[in-house]
């Protein structure tokens, strides 16, 4: 699996000699990649105006590009606004609560996000094809996809050392800019052109592979919850900044400098033990999620979590953890 940002191919339809050769010495002869573009190929078609654009066909023989849009700025923001409005708002009856967690379309965001990661997964398991994946610069809907990819058909990246290992790889080091994408939360009046959460989109599709299959995955839902709060507001530096380079050593942040690590806090004994599934049991098989609409849920623990105890739950997975280690 491979990841990047678009080409630069522009109205002029330029060619980079040295990314055809580059993306042909992936394939041998005889085989065939496939190019999964988080844009529609209308948008794709558009950015060539601005300098960007798609692979030529005809430079790129061996590669199929799939166009699969998902949505990675304001349109997303505002779905989150409005099922966090919707979510509050305790004074609504049920046929009302219904069509507003429809027109929200936040679910519909999960469905997607699932749906083509689900597709990567496939062209890599079942085809045994190589894929590429790409939106525009790479480093939003990207990396939603191919960290989803790996978590379906990874056992190692569904541990908890792994899962951290992906978060660390696929969106931290790979450039996903939290500082603009989790500048407020959804209760901020402030509506920021570059603000969108495709982290917490991520840990909801997260969510709902874990829902789907609660013995595979090494992890608990309060581990979910916990990188949720810290891309948005935390005492540690790891989702600080916009990429790797602001948070080095000696620029203007000086964030390796003056902030914690949130993963060594996490692997402490008396905290990593806090975050374990108790009924977790290793799966070497890939989990393939339903996407049907009766199999995605709302994520109750987040987006109810302010206006309804979980204590309940809390004691109850206390009592399923004492009894396992009882076994």
């Amino acid at each position: 699996m491979l990841r990047s940002s678009q080409p630069l191919t522009g109205p002029n339809r330029k060619r980079c000699r040295e990314d055809e050769m580059l993306l042909g010495m992936v394939l041998d002869e005889g085989e065939r990649g496939f190019i999964i573009d988080t844009r529609s190929a209308q948008a794709a078609k558009q950015a060539r105006m601005t300098g960007g654009g798609t692979e030529p066909k005809s430079s790129y023989l061996q590669w199929r590009r799939l166009h699969r849009p998902l949505e990675r700025g304001r349109p997303l923001q505002e779905s989150f606004i409005k099922l966090m409005e919707a979510c509050n708002d305790t004074s609504i009856n049920m046929d009302r609560w219904l069509s507003r967690l429809e027109s929200c379309r936040w679910l519909s965001h999960v469905k997607a996000a699932l749906s083509t990661a689900c597709l990567a997964a496939q062209c890599m398991d079942r085809e045994e094809a190589s894929v590429l994946v790409h939106g525009a610069e790479g480093t939003d809907t990207t990396l939603l996809v191919t960290a989803l990819a790996q978590v379906i058909l990874d056992p190692s990246c569904r541990t908890l050392a792994g899962f951290q290992g992906l978060l660390e790889r696929e969106w931290i080091k790979a450039g996903h800019p939290f500082h603009l994408r989790c500048a407020h939360s959804a209760y901020s009046h402030a509506r920021l052109r570059q603000e969108a959460p495709l982290f917490l989109l991520f840990l909801d599709c997260v969510w709902q592979l874990s829902r789907q299959f609660p013995f595979s995955l090494e992890f608990s839902e309060r581990l979910l919850l916990t990188l949720f709060d810290n891309a948005y507001a935390s005492a540690y530096g790891t989702f600080l900044c916009n990429n790797e380079k602001e948070r080095q050593v000696g620029c203007l942040c000086k964030v390796k400098e003056s902030t914690h690590c949130l993963w060594a806090w996490l692997n402490q004994p008396g905290e990593k033990k806090k975050y374990l599934n108790p009924l977790y049991s290793h799966n070497a098989l890939v989990i393939w999620p339903s996407v049907e609409p009766q199999s995605i849920q709302l994520w109750q623990g987040l987006f109810f979590r302010w206006i309804r105890s979980s204590q309940y739950l809390d004691e109850a997975w206390a009592e399923i953890q004492r009894l396992v280690e009882g076994n």
